[in-house]
């Protein structure tokens, strides 16, 4: 029982602890390509996308390095609306309703 209580312990240390901690987590990457010209800051991606959800409240993003992609959520009327943008061009990949 003392082993299994063990690894339990040792497993929920190992989730604790911040995926994104660390320079390559996922801000290392987003200021890394910021840098390099290769995409645009969430600044300009939210100038271009907020105007364009009217009635919702915008919620935050996240950013997926292996897609180059934005994801805008929001949330309106109750449901939680995610707006996929590419982060080299701004242009909207796909939105929820």
């Amino acid at each position: 029982m003392n082993k299994l209580l063990a690894m339990l312990i040792a497993a929920s240390a190992l989730s604790a602890t911040p995926a994104l901690a660390g320079p390559e987590g996922e801000q290392g990457q987003v200021r890394k390509e910021l840098r390099a010209g290769n995409i645009l800051s969430i600044r300009q991606i939210e100038e271009k996308i907020l105007p364009t959800m009217a009635g919702a409240q915008y919620l935050g993003p996240e950013y997926d390095s292996t897609a180059l992609a934005y994801r805008l959520k929001f949330i309106r009327d109750g449901r939680v609306l995610f707006v996929d943008v590419d982060a080299r061009t701004g242009d909207v990949i796909r939105q929820t309703r």
